[in-house]
């Protein structure tokens, strides 16, 4: 089973070491509904078979000495019943398949969002969104279709093969040679088709993936785009990933093409009539047996025609199953730990001789510099911490690996003298808030933004939160108040309104540590007192790490880490490091 930092319990549990026995598991849960689809094909190709028998009879009672109509009317009214039969059993066949492909098609999304909710922060930063959303929904979606129409058509047209095999001999027993040849060679060419097969539809899914990742990175930096006059250029990228996408699906149309069956069923439509033609000459049979005969064989041409169809579409399902099945088995580079230390947190916060460098392609990039080298330092519970640095000297890497967002490489980070490995994670990410410049906000009301966190506060709550983050007089500015709905990752507020509300989602998670990464940088400077004052307050005997430019904040930390190439260049109060350590004084003098 793969790691991840949250696992979501499941009322079923599927097999993951292969697409086929993954599909399976989902699928065996359902064994009425595979019931009713067996029965139905086997009963939709035994009345197909009445057809061609009840022909023949009507053809030797015509021919024969003493035609008569009685026996053709109950012919008919039998032909009649059957068919009827038929229609109820092919409907129960094609519903209870529909049925079945759209609870796959439920239960595999369910499974692989509740293992994305799980993956840790490398795994996601490895994959573009874009090409995890294709597996999200339009491999998933694969299943589905790879049920019905697919699956269902390969086990109707699978009866259809068998049906002549069993009720040619009825006729003649020599005439049992022709279906079970082509049954044979059928099946060794669909060995060789699918073979062939596999490989393109897998090449389709793939280039689909790239596509779809192609346009969601275009459609997100649409903004950068525009403003660098970048149109025609991306264009011409989405056209070759497009491109791409068509050569794909072409090179499964050459494999189609290649479609042995179809030949074969020519030759065994000529061997079948020429051989029943032999015995009627013979007088081993009559014309009537004839005519029986080739609409046996003819019921051939349903599974030679729709498995061109039928295999593609399943083999489509499966090679999508099997990327779905990629993400589900990815390993990731934490776990959980629900057997690891939890209880009420103090907030002391120890660095100790941590060293860090991001992944790439799944495993320390040896090559890079590391973000961080032999970092340590200590901050005690309820105290306030500033982390200054230039731009990439690590100090939001700092933030990440104090709530495992990653994992250190080297050393320990201890919060209140335990690593936080050997913590429960959730228990320790529920206890630390982080608040980055980059604010991610929800489609949602901003009442449930504000609430993320604690979705089971009341109105009242809320308000306090927002009141505390200098949030709630803009909030009633608009027509709807709380209950406004904000576009897709707030793109409808201000950058300070976006921040303001972070704020009061942190104020009411009420943590025992607080992280502060520039979360204030977008605020005018006409609000920039009222924020600082409510920073001050939801601060106060609180572990707090403030990753800040602005002077008003350093200033009143207590103690403050520079950082330096990823590097601790110095540690102390404001007052010492102006006295005793260049680097700062640098930072300080560029502020």
């Amino acid at each position: 089973m793969a790691r991840s930092e949250f696992v979501v319990d499941h009322p079923w549990q599927t097999d993951v070491r292969g697409p086929i026995r993954w599909i399976l598991s989902h699928l065996r849960r359902h064994k009425l509904l595979i019931a009713g689809i067996l029965i139905g094909a086997a009963g939709n190709a035994i009345s197909a078979a009445a057809i061609p028998f009840y022909t023949g009879f009507a053809f030797d009672t015509i021919t024969g000495d003493q035609p008569s109509l009685r026996p053709l009317l109950w012919a008919s009214l039998a032909l009649v019943g059957t068919q009827v039969l038929r229609f109820g059993l092919q409907m129960a066949r094609n519903f209870g398949s529909e049925v079945l492909g759209q609870r796959l098609e439920r239960d595999a999304r369910q499974e692989l969002y509740a293992s994305l909710l799980g993956k840790s922060m490398g795994f996601h930063d490895l994959r573009p969104t874009g090409e995890v959303m294709a597996r999200a929904t339009n491999d998933v979606r694969e299943l589905a279709l790879m049920i019905a129409p697919g699956l269902s058509l390969v086990i109707g047209s699978g009866n259809f093969l068998i049906v002549p095999i069993f009720a040619a001999p009825g006729i003649h027993p020599a005439l049992i040679a022709t279906p079970l040849a082509f049954c044979v060679a059928y099946l060794v060419a669909m060995v060789f088709y699918l073979r062939q097969l596999r490989p393109a539809t897998t090449a389709v899914r793939t280039h689909f993936g790239a596509m779809n990742a192609g346009l969601t990175e275009a459609v997100e930096g649409i903004e950068t785009i525009k403003g660098a006059a970048q149109e025609d250029e991306e264009s011409r990228r989405f056209i070759e990933l497009a491109t791409e996408v068509r050569d794909a699906f072409v090179n499964q149309g050459r494999v189609e093409a290649r479609y042995l069956p179809l030949l074969l069923l020519g030759i065994a439509m000529g061997l079948a009539f020429w051989h029943a033609l032999t015995l009627y000459q013979r007088d081993a049979i009559s014309v009537g047996d004839v005519v029986a005969y080739m609409g046996l064989v003819s019921l051939f041409t349903f599974p030679t025609n729709i498995s061109l169809f039928a295999y593609s579409q399943v083999s489509s399902g499966v090679a999508s199953a099997r990327r779905i099945l990629e993400l589900i088995t990815a390993e990731t580079d934490l776990d959980d730990n629900p057997q690891g230390y939890q209880a009420p947190m103090r907030g002391a916060v120890r660095f100790e001789g941590v060293t860090f460098r991001y992944t790439l392609g799944g495993v320390a990039d040896g090559a890079a510099r590391p973000a961080l080298t032999d970092v340590s330092f200590a901050l005690e519970a309820g105290k306030t911490l500033a982390l200054v640095g230039q731009t990439g000297a690590g100090k939001s890497t700092v933030a990440k690996l104090i709530n495992r967002i990653y994992d250190v490489e080297q050393g320990r980070v201890r919060v209140d003298g335990v690593d936080v490995r050997d913590w429960n994670l959730a228990a320790l990410r529920r206890q630390i808030s982080i608040i980055e410049q980059d604010i991610f906000l929800y489609s949602r009301t901003i009442a449930e933004n504000i609430a993320f966190g604690r979705p089971d506060a009341t109105q009242a709550e809320i308000e306090d939160a927002a009141r505390a983050a200098q949030a709630h007089d803009f909030i009633l500015s608009f027509p709807d108040g709380y209950t406004t709905v904000v576009g897709e990752r707030g793109v409808t507020l201000s950058g300070g309104q976006r921040q303001r509300i972070a704020l009061a989602r942190a104020f009411l998670t009420d943590p025992a540590i607080l992280i502060l990464d520039d979360s204030t940088s977008a605020i005018d400077s006409a609000t920039e007192d009222q924020i600082q004052r409510a920073i001050e307050a939801a601060t106060r005997g609180r572990t707090t790490i403030l990753i800040t430019h602005r002077l008003s904040q350093i200033r009143w930390a207590d103690q403050i880490v520079v950082l330096r190439r990823g590097r601790v260049a110095a540690v102390g109060t404001h007052e010492e490091l102006l006295a005793a350590s260049q680097p700062y004084r640098d930072i300080f003098a560029r502020l």
